[in-house]
């Protein structure tokens, strides 16, 4: 069977943590019973859980992903709407019961610079997901020539506003600033985007930590979806410091570690790895994860039959049948020969 996922967007629990990170076991937005709980790995027989659960999946998510072995395979599409509405509950209950203890309400903090439409659109979208599930938040919104010390004063605020559970920097910033230095200079308790040099460096020591959102996505949803890791070969298609870097730190880091990761072997492909090598490594991937930026990157013909896919990419590109701008990943999932009859079996 092959399961093709579209759409998710899913809020990432633990925003409104406010304890030591020492003791993120004890957040208001881990599913209920998931605190203390560890795998090594995702293996067929006996999946566990991770006490991870911070995450939201990007505007668009593909999984491309053939499951239970059978002599024939029937093609289907689903929706990945069912998995986000289960989230969106599962961390809603906890911060109701966070609350329901006596705990303030989870605030998050959103610091908007200029007028690029894009951000704008996503903190809408990120404003309207925090009130679905009970987080309370607000915009501060500052002119593109806002200097960089006027940002870090505010970033100051709000570090030591104990109403304020999570912050969050917009990217990308005005070409004046230095995203590193604005993004250092957010509390690492209340770092939402998991982008404080404090929290890259206990995920690369696998420790517990805030982690880059689309990281946690991709790590969800293999989680959820029962995607096998240990001991598979892993392909990440980019090396972004928020998204493959990360992804590829979560995959093939020690089950057994304080932050658990999934065992596998994984190889890190960019936009300089020759197309014809990139096409040997993924034909040997059990799983391919793409994250480069680059529209049709990934054919079916470069994919093996049992392969499963998550494509996280996001570009605009012209439909020249509309005449408009659409969106897509960086898998041609509608070419000639698509990934539906390539994992198709008979």
């Amino acid at each position: 069977m092959t399961v093709v996922a579209r759409g998710f967007w899913l809020l990432r629990g633990r925003l409104g943590r406010v304890s030591a990170l020492s003791r993120i076991a004890e957040s208001p937005f881990a599913a209920p019973g998931a605190a203390g709980q560890a795998f090594r790995g995702f293996r067929s027989s006996g999946m566990r859980t991770s006490r991870e659960k911070r995450f939201h999946l990007p505007e668009v998510a593909t999984v491309c992903l053939p499951t239970c072995p059978h002599p024939r395979y029937d093609a289907i599409i689903i929706s990945g709407t069912e998995m986000a509405k289960q989230i969106q509950k599962e961390i809603q209950h906890g911060v109701d019961s966070w609350v329901s203890l006596g705990n303030r309400r989870p605030h998050l903090s959103i610091i908007l610079v200029g007028d690029n439409p894009a951000s704008h659109t996503y903190v809408r979208r990120k404003i309207k997901a925090a009130a679905a599930v009970g987080i309370c938040s607000e915009i501060i919104l500052k002119p593109k020539d806002v200097s960089q010390e006027e940002l870090l004063d505010i970033t100051d605020q709000l570090n030591a506003d104990p109403r304020v559970s999570g912050i969050l920097v917009q990217l990308p910033l005005p070409d004046h600033m230095d995203e590193r230095t604005v993004c250092n200079g957010i509390a690492p308790e209340k770092d939402v985007d998991g982008f404080h040099i404090i929290n890259i460096g206990r995920l690369c020591l696998d420790q517990h930590s805030l982690i880059p959102a689309t990281a946690s996505a991709v790590w969800e949803i293999i989680r959820r979806t029962g995607i096998e890791t240990f001991g598979k070969n892993v392909v990440v298609a980019g090396r972004s410091k928020n998204v493959g870097m990360p992804i590829a730190m979560l995959l093939h880091t020690d089950g057994e570690h304080e932050r658990p990761g999934g065992d596998a072997t994984v190889t890190i492909a960019h936009r300089y790895t020759p197309k014809e090598q990139l096409k040997i490594h993924t034909l040997l991937a059990d799983v391919i994860i793409v994250a480069a930026g680059i529209p049709k990157l990934i054919t079916s013909d470069m994919v093996k039959e049992g392969a499963a896919v998550i494509d996280v990419g996001i570009n605009y590109v012209y439909d020249p049948i509309t005449g408009k701008t659409k969106l897509v990943g960086d898998v041609d999932f509608e070419g000639p020969e698509n990934f539906a009859k390539r994992l198709h079996w008979s």
